[in-house]
């Protein structure tokens, strides 16, 4: 296959190919200035330490111990990348000194709004400045002044000596000092800025930023600006009359450049001037500190080796220490003895050695991601560490070497695979399964997934591919299908790759393979809880999943193509209605645009700002503004109906299996932390059903002539989970005499009878029982029931003080999570919390949700794996002809021949519900229908 290591495809952001002109790559530019003298590099490092610090924290890199490493790697990488590229230039990296500088005094609110350090950021500062010295680079902060301020001196001396300087940032602010000596270079976005650059980018020239970010202000260092004055104007002002200094002479002509505003532009800049000004002098970099250094003195020193080994073996870099340790390629630490079978007789000799083998790795090549369609290229297998072997059987580029038959190579070892006594492992062997279905055999003898085996023994250590996994547990690089592949549009399929190539690559998957299962079963078998898990749930599941998938869900076509045309409809109404309502058009799909109307033209009041310091039109923000105010409401709209018309009713006829005429969907066992299934093409999970157009999609889900849909779900299963838990026994009673839950809680809560409670008051309970399933503050209560922060927060206190087992839980539960780094499900599977002990508060008590909520999440995860394991045993056994089509959430669809609707009711209420035992009956309740709509 493509690639059978990635348990999920991801698509890739273009980065080079949509950069403007003048905006060329890193590496374009450092080989095509080769040939002239080296330039001056200087890095800015306090704005690389944040970039460094925000581009790894969704990684949460950290050591065993539980220190943050992330933006010491992400900058170390960045820095000795750097290096390579400018080999023999002159070199400085500046940092900003601690307290204030200059700036403050000028204005005491200068950076005012800024938050302080994070925690974990500031905690890797000082290891930061270490790996910097020992990369033998100068390292310079100024007390009184600004990093950029250092910069800008050391460029202007460079200039003036014609030296070409080379600033590496991501700092707008230092545009201003661009000119033909000076250019820019991101690491992080690989681009390169030099003055036209600056003008493609600001729409201003160089020489002009300052002007251009005093007018503008900048949200980020707390400079005013002039209020009114967008990115527009100051564009325009600039352009066409020039620097603050020309405005100033001749304000009058303002008027006649005819932007919004420009009429009344001339006393509005004369009442603000001094504002205006104030922010040049803050926007102004200086070139003029004085340095205890000049350019001359900025060579680059040999790295101190040892101390670098030492640092990077504190912070458990093991890439990088291979490197400096001037190991072999990572990736060639693992050696084999591969071979490319073509011979007849050689392959026969290799299903001997696997018919006697106890255990055999295996693994296809096919031609595509997709189960359905894709061809089997190849197979391969081991049977020993260093032992493996690859079989070509349908690659096709010109000159390709005569290769065994596809149809001999399979019937020879159809009966191995399908033999249940020969063990096999695997990577994603629910792939190979479903592929090796189209040929007709029924793949048995399945006994490890090492992609299962991991996400079981730590589902959050790392990403399950094998690629990810050969690195964490093996500590390998393999070779990657874009190495032997290519990438991109060009990329070619695996029966276009040449043997040569494809032979190692295969080979090395089924030898790794079998390592990884080496290195993974004996903790499995270790953990004495974790091992019940993959065998009695995990594995088990793998079959069930490969058969649900390839059996797919009968969608109807015309219907979904009809409701695409009325969404059509009904969002170029709500379009029109959002510009009448707005005063002029806009794209309502652009952030911007929605920015400067929402915020400068009908001054709404900002919710939150983006981390760039601009007002936020995230969802939640629209939500909050749509109580209030039409605009957003409408915008909401649209953006819903928008993505319900492009992810299902276009798509989805789209996705329509020609041979089967169904759509075949793919389940995840390893992506979500907590157990749950996920989902992809189509994702089923997000199909909306509190919608009337979500149901509609729902619709047009449907049964064969012959059939109905038979949907079964748990009735409110992690409330029940946590009266199971935390045994309190409100909850158990209420549970144990079939009240409505929530009924029951807005009666104690409230102190009423249970036949006087209102809607509204048995709203507001089931947003408390949800909300402390999930972790909800009293902030995040109050503004679900818009209600006042004091009033969610009693209303939580009276919730504890009649169900005080759940308090007791929830702080038990959090207690177990900080002393052993892990919560656990029923049946033991664990989810472990890398940010329970956090130093940042925040991070701590994010993690304290999680260990609140993961035990219940992922018991419900577990019940409903049992579950399904449950149904298929009773479906195959009793051979009613019926099938599971779709797992959502925690519910199951069945498709039922109608003479056995009524025994697969009763028969999957029973089913379902004896998945588990717990102190409260786990109900479930079904109904049937012509499609998945009616059934829900």
């Amino acid at each position: 296959m493509i690639n059978a290591r990635e348990t999920i495809t991801l698509a890739l952001p273009k980065r080079l190919a949509d950069a403007p002109r003048n905006r060329m790559s890193v590496s374009q530019y450092s080989m095509s200035d080769s040939a002239s003298t080296p330039p001056l590099i200087l890095v800015d490092g306090s704005s690389y330490l944040y970039r460094a610090y925000h581009a790894s924290e969704r990684a949460n890199l950290r050591t065993v111990d539980g220190r943050p490493t992330g933006a010491i790697r992400v900058m170390t990488n960045m820095l000795r990348s750097l290096l390579r590229q400018y080999q023999g230039s002159h070199v400085a990296v500046i940092f900003d000194a601690k307290g204030k500088n200059f700036r403050h005094e000028l204005y005491s609110e200068y950076k005012a709004t800024r938050k302080p350090m994070p925690d974990d950021l500031r905690s890797q500062v000082e290891p930061i400045h270490q790996i910097v010295r020992a990369l033998g680079l100068p390292l310079l902060m100024i007390d009184g002044v600004e990093a950029d301020d250092v910069i800008g001196t050391l460029a202007r001396q460079a200039t003036e000596r014609q030296i070409k300087t080379i600033i590496s940032t991501g700092d707008k602010d230092i545009a201003q000092l661009v000119n033909d000596c000076v250019s820019l270079i991101d690491t992080m976005n690989d681009v390169h800025t030099d003055v036209h650059g600056v003008q493609d980018k600001f729409g201003v020239p160089a020489h002009l930023i300052v002007d251009y970010l005093a007018l503008m202000g900048d949200s980020s260092d707390n400079i005013p600006g002039m209020l009114g004055v967008g990115q527009k104007t100051a564009q325009a002002l600039l352009n066409g009359i020039g620097g603050i200094d020309e405005i100033t002479s001749r304000v009058d002509d303002v008027a006649a450049l005819g932007f919004r505003g420009s009429k009344n532009f001339a006393a509005k800049f004369i009442e603000h001037l001094d504002i205006v000004l104030l922010s040049r002098q803050l926007a102004t970099i200086k070139t003029d500190v004085a340095l205890p250094v000049s350019i001359d003195d900025l060579i680059m020193q040999p790295e101190d080796q040892t101390q670098l080994l030492a640092l990077f073996q504190e912070y458990e870099f093991r890439t990088l220490i291979a490197e400096l340790e001037q190991h072999e390629p990572v990736a060639d630490e693992i050696t084999g003895d591969y071979c490319v079978i073509t011979d007849k007789q050689e392959f026969l000799d290799w299903v001997t050695r696997l018919q006697s083998a106890p255990l055999f790795a295996f693994d296809t090549e096919t031609t595509s991601l997709d189960y359905m369609t894709a061809e089997i290229v190849g197979v391969s297998f081991a049977i020993e560490p260093g032992k493996a072997a690859y079989v070509p059987v349908a690659h096709d580029y010109l000159g390709v070497p005569e290769q065994l038959q596809r149809d001999f190579v399979l019937a020879t070892l159809k009966p191995l695979l399908e033999d249940p006594g020969k063990q096999k492992v695997g990577q994603n062997l629910k792939y190979d399964q479903s592929v090796l279905a189209r040929y007709h055999i029924n793949m048995q003898g399945i006994a490890f997934d090492t992609m299962l085996e991991s996400y079981c023994l730590n589902s959050v250590a790392t990403r399950h591919n094998m690629d990810a996994l050969a690195e964490h547990y093996l500590n390998h690089k393999t070779i990657k299908y874009e190495d032997i592949a290519g990438k991109g549009a060009k990329q070619l399929t695996f029966n276009q790759i040449e043997l040569e190539q494809a032979g190692p690559y295969a080979a090395e998957d089924a030898d790794v393979t079998l390592r990884l299962h080496q290195a993974l079963w004996p903790q499995l078998q270790s953990e004495a809880g974790l091992k019940p898990v993959f065998q009695e749930i995990e594995m088990p599941l793998l079959d069930i999943l490969s058969r649900i998938e390839r059996q797919g869900a009968l969608v109807d076509a015309a219907l979904l193509n009809q409701q695409s045309a009325e969404l059509g409809q009904r969002l170029q109404e709500l379009e029109s209605a959002a510009h009448n309502e707005a005063g002029e058009e806009f794209n309502l799909a652009s952030p911007k645009q929605l920015q400067t109307l929402l915020f400068d033209k009908l001054q709404l009041p900002v919710i939150k700002k983006t981390p760039k310091g601009q007002p936020s039109t995230a969802e939640e923000v629209l939500q909050e503004l749509a109580l209030d105010y039409a605009l957003p409401r409408l915008i909401l709209e649209h953006r819903s109906l928008s993505k319900l018309k492009s992810t299902y009713t276009d798509k989805l006829p789209q996705m329509i299996n020609a041979a089967t005429g169904r759509i075949h969907t793919s389940y995840h066992q390893a992506v979500t932390a907590t157990g749950r299934l996920s989902s992809s093409d189509p994702n089923l999970q997000n199909i909306p059903v509190r919608t009337p157009e979500g149901r509609r999609v729902r619709q047009a889900f449907i049964a064969p002539k012959g059939y109905r849909l038979v949907a079964a779900d748990y009735s409110q299963i992690e409330l029940r989970i946590m009266a199971h838990l935390s045994g309190d026994q409100g909850l158990l009673d209420a549970f144990a005499q079939g009240l409505d839950i929530h009924k029951a809680t807005a009666a104690e809560v409230f102190g009423v009878p249970l036949e006087a409670v209102s809607s509204d008051q048995r709203r507001s309970a089931k947003a408390i029982n949800f909300g402390l399933i999930y972790g909800m503050s009293s902030f995040g209560l109050a503004k679900q029931l818009g209600v006042t922060k004091k009033s969610a927060q009693e209303y939580i206190d009276l919730y504890f003080q009649r169900y005080p087992g759940v308090l007791q839980y929830m702080e038990t539960t959090k207690t177990f999570a900080r002393e052993n780094g892990y919560v656990e499900t029923i049946f033991g599977r664990r989810l472990y919390l890398p940010e329970i002990n956090a130093r940042n508060k925040m991070r701590q008590q994010g993690a304290e949700r999680t260990a609140i909520n993961a035990p219940m999440q992922g018991t419900a995860a577990d019940i409903m794996k049992k579950a399904m394991i449950l149904v298929d045993q009773w479906l195959q056994t009793a051979k009613i002809d019926a099938r599971v089509i779709m797992q959502v959430h925690d519910e199951l669809v069945l498709e039922v021949a109608e003479q056995d609707v009524q025994a697969v009711v009763a028969g999957i209420k029973d089913q379902m519900s004896s998945a588990a035992t717990l102190s409260v009956p786990l109900l479930v309740e079904a109904g049937v229908g012509d499609n998945w709509d009616e059934a829900h």
